[in-house]
C-alpha cells in the first residue's frame, strides 16, 4: 500500500504556511516547535520534495508546499465533518458550535437570543465571532467557523441557508424634520435627503438602498458611519437622516436621543436575516434546528 501523509502532518504544514513562523504554528497546534518541525520533515521525506524554505529568521512555503497546504485544508475540513457527523448522530444539539455574526446584527440579536438558546439547548456551546460578511464567509469556507448569521441577499455559493426573519427598515430623523409629518416615507421623499450610510464593506449599506428602492438617492459623501450607533449620533447632530433595521430599534439604539422613526413605504422594505452553513457540513441537522429556534424566537419582530 502506498504510504500517505497523516492528518497530523498536514495540520502542521497548514499552520506553518498560514503563519510563516514555526513558533506560532507550534503554539496553534499545541505542540512543541521540535515536534512540529519533525512532523513536517517526515512529510517532506515521505513526499520526496521540500515544502518549506528555511532560514535562521524566516520560513517561506515552496510553490509545492503552498499547493499541498491548500489541498490539505479541504482534507482536514472533511475529517472534522466526519467527527461532527458522529457527534450529531448522538445529539445534534450538543457540543461546540463556532458561530459568526455580522456587526449590524450581533449587538442587537445576540443579547435577545442567547438566554433562550441556553434554555432550549443546554448542551450546545456557542462560540461567537463578530466580523464583516466577506471575512465570515472566508472563515466558514476554511472551516474556522461552523455557521454564520448574516443579512441576505449575498452570494452564498456552496452554502445552505435558512431564513430567520425579515428585518424592516425605517427612516430615522430629528423631530422637526419634514419627513416626520408623513405616515410613511416613499423613495421619492428620500431622494432629496442627505442619507447617512455605513462605510463600504458593510452589507447593510447596499441592503438598505436596495430594499428601499433608494439606489439613486443622494448620499452624504462627507460622512460614513462605522457602526449603527455612529449613524444615529450623526443624525442627532443634524447631519442628515439614516435607515435603521427594526432589530436595532427594538434593541433600544435610539434610547436617550431625541429622534423619530418614520416607517418606509413599499412592499418589502426589509433585509432578510438568515443562518448559513456549508453544504458539506456534518452538522446540518444542528443548524436546521438552530435556525428553527431562532425563527420562533424572532416571530414578534416579523409581526
Amino acid at each position: 500500500m502506498k504510504p500517505v501523509p497523516t492528518l497530523r502532518q498536514l495540520r502542521y504544514l497548514v499552520a506553518v504556511v498560514d503563519r510563516c513562523h514555526f513558533g506560532q504554528a507550534a503554539e496553534e497546534c499545541l505542540v512543541s516547535q521540535s515536534t512540529l518541525s519533525a512532523g513536517i520533515q517526515e512529510l517532506e521525506d515521505l513526499l520526496g520534495a521540500p515544502l518549506l524554505e528555511r532560514t535562521k529568521r524566516t520560513v517561506v512555503p515552496t510553490p509545492l508546499g503552498r499547493e499541498i497546504a491548500e489541498r490539505a485544508q479541504a482534507l482536514l475540513k472533511g475529517a472534522e465533518d466526519l467527527v461532527d457527523l458522529a457527534h450529531v448522530a448522538r445529539n445534534p444539539m450538543a457540543g461546540p458550535v463556532r458561530l459568526g455574526v455580522i456587526p449590524t446584527i450581533g449587538p442587537f440579536l445576540v443579547p435577545r437570543l442567547m438566554p433562550a438558546l441556553r434554555d432550549a439547548f443546554p448542551e450546545l456551546k456557542l462560540y461567537l465571532r463578530e466580523d464583516q460578511t466577506a471575512r465570515l464567509l472566508a472563515m466558514l469556507d476554511s472551516g474556522e467557523l461552523d455557521a454564520a448569521i448574516m443579512a441576505l441577499p449575498y452570494p452564498t455559493a456552496g452554502l445552505e441557508t435558512a431564513e430567520i426573519v425579515q428585518d424592516r427598515f425605517s427612516v430615522i430623523c430629528p423631530p422637526d424634520h419634514r419627513l416626520c409629518s408623513l405616515p410613511r416615507a416613499k423613495p421619492a421623499d428620500m431622494a432629496i435627503e442627505d442619507l447617512l450610510l455605513l462605510e463600504d464593506g458593510h452589507c447593510l449599506r447596499e441592503h438598505a438602498l436596495s430594499a428601499c428602492s433608494l439606489e439613486g438617492a443622494r448620499r452624504n459623501t462627507g460622512f460614513g458611519g462605522t457602526s449603527l450607533h455612529t449613524l444615529v449620533q450623526m443624525v442627532a447632530n443634524g447631519l442628515g437622516v439614516t435607515l435603521l433595521p427594526q432589530l436595532a430599534i427594538d434593541a433600544g439604539i435610539l434610547r436617550g436621543l431625541d429622534l423619530k422613526v418614520v416607517p418606509l413605504a413599499g412592499e418589502n422594505p426589509a433585509r432578510s436575516i438568515g443562518l448559513v452553513w456549508r453544504r458539506s457540513s456534518g452538522r446540518k441537522e444542528t443548524f436546521r434546528q438552530l435556525a428553527a429556534a431562532l425563527k420562533a424566537e424572532m416571530e414578534p419582530l416579523a409581526a
